[in-house]
């Protein structure tokens, strides 16, 4: 199907021509002249449009131009007159239109001549979506670890889900592997051979967010030169996963919750629709409730993106996986001939409660595999907090529950509330990592924008 708009002054010809596209399966809409046709142009996007050349008001040659010199995606062009000279066909050439013809013409010319079009204007779009894709890698079904009956239950509703529609609202702990969740949901989708695109929403500043997600048009803001791409609009056909979305700042959350509703959109500083087929699958590591209820999150778009929700629990909830979870990860880093885990090594990693989830077992694993000798891993080659079994210094700012031991790894402070509790665990890894705010929330299992916000509230950001 093509969006096609048929500009001719002639009402019988020009109704003969929709009728007979609309027949063929296009979308087809029509103008009586050059003027009404441009209102429709800066309106929506179209694929082909067929111009009769004299026409009132604005004749089809004045059209063509204005059409070039001020649009940057112009659709394809094909002109129709009944006094066709050679100087008009060469110039409309000239100008870029697509092809030619002359009054009076068969329908069965036309119609193919239309669908000639549309394929060139397929390939346009669909080469600038590759150029944008470049640089965004494309992975392949990734490997789950799933021992434990809480993993297995997951994949279980991952297979369920997967190949609907159906928006879905993945929980969990910062660390716990969401975004692998997510690609397996992709991957086990109809979309599949489509393009699976991710977005850190606390990566970005808002004014960056907005256009990453949306795209823009060139000279929407200062530096922006060409037009760009959103990866709303990179994803159509495919899946967007927006990863800890509730980070996203209020202003973008009406225009996420109305692309969702109505499948379109506007780029920053465009005046256009662009029409997009996208299934969102998103992440969190807040409790949803907590984050509507404080006002931080909109309570519509939650029940739009949570139609299906799956958690994830934390690593220490599920000490079936973290063996052989271990085994997988130290492939990853050391290649086919990993170091061999001892079992001392073993009963240290599964004792220890993980409060950077799997993204901690990775850092321990690496220093380990540095410091290993013959091949072998033992309790010694470990991270002292996992040798020791240092207490929990996660901050429990997703589901408000502080750690079972916090308060013996903090100068033996006794804390009275849970506010007390979070602002040492803070001080504590600052101190840690030589106040190295990145490292801080990673060491912690949260975000950084997440950090931030903590700084500035125990009046720890000046320092």
């Amino acid at each position: 199907m093509a969006r096609i708009l048929v500009v001719d002054d002639e009402k019988n010809l020009r109704l003969v021509v929709q009728k007979e596209l609309a027949r063929q399966g296009h979308d087809v809409d029509v103008a009586m002249n050059g003027e009404e046709a441009w209102e429709k142009l800066e309106d929506r996007d179209f694929d082909v449009m067929l111009s009769d050349i004299n026409m009132p008001k604005l004749d089809g040659m004045a059209l063509l131009r204005r059409m070039y010199e001020n649009m940057s995606e112009p659709p394809e062009v094909i002109m129709l007159t009944g006094q066709a000279t050679v100087e008009t066909a060469i110039e409309a050439m000239k100008l870029g239109a697509y092809d030619y013809l002359t009054k009076p013409y068969r329908i069965n010319e036309l119609t193919l001549l239309v669908t000639q079009a549309a394929e060139k204007k397929d390939l346009k779009v669909d080469n600038l979506r590759m150029r944008a894709q470049i640089e965004r890698k494309n992975e392949g079904m990734p490997e789950i670890i799933a021992e434990s009956p809480q993993m297995k239950e997951i994949l279980r509703l991952v297979q369920r889900v997967a190949p609907s529609d159906t928006s879905v609202l993945i929980t969990g702990e910062s660390g716990t592997g969401k975004e692998l969740i997510a690609q397996a949901i992709h991957r086990l989708s109809d979309r599949s051979d489509k393009t699976f695109i991710d977005l850190n929403c606390a990566a970005l500043q808002d004014t960056l967010l907005e256009s990453e997600l949306f795209g823009h048009e060139a000279g929407a803001f200062s530096g922006a030169a060409n037009k760009k791409l959103g990866l709303f609009e990179i994803a159509d056909s495919g899946t967007l996963f927006l990863d800890e979305v509730m980070e996203m700042p209020a202003p973008l959350q009406s225009k996420l919750l109305r692309a969702l509703e109505t499948g379109t959109f506007f780029r920053v500083g465009g005046v256009k629709k662009v029409e997009v087929d996208v299934r969102l699958v998103a992440a969190t590591n807040r409790s949803s409730r907590q984050a509507v209820e404080e006002g931080v999150f909109r309570s519509d778009l939650l029940y739009r993106i949570n139609s299906f929700e799956i958690h994830i629990p934390p690593l220490r909830e599920r000490r079936e996986d973290i063996e052989p979870l271990a085994r997988h990860l130290l492939t990853k880093i050391a290649g086919p001939n990993p170091p061999q885990l001892a079992s001392d090594a073993i009963d240290s990693l599964v004792s220890y409660r993980w409060s950077g989830n799997v993204r901690q077992l990775r850092n321990c694993l690496e220093r380990a595999v540095l410091l290993s000798d013959d091949g072998r891993i033992t309790k010694r080659e470990l991270a002292p907090e996992v040798i020791y079994e240092r207490s929990d210094t996660r901050i429990s700012v997703a589901y408000g529950e502080p750690s079972e031991n916090t308060a013996n790894g903090f100068h033996n402070a006794t804390p009275t509330s849970l506010k007390d509790i979070e602002k040492q665990q803070i001080i504590s890894a600052l101190e840690k990592t030589g106040w190295h705010r990145g490292k801080t929330a990673e060491l912690l299992g949260i975000s950084p924008s997440t950090l931030y916000r903590r700084l500035r509230e125990y009046d720890l950001d000046a320092r």
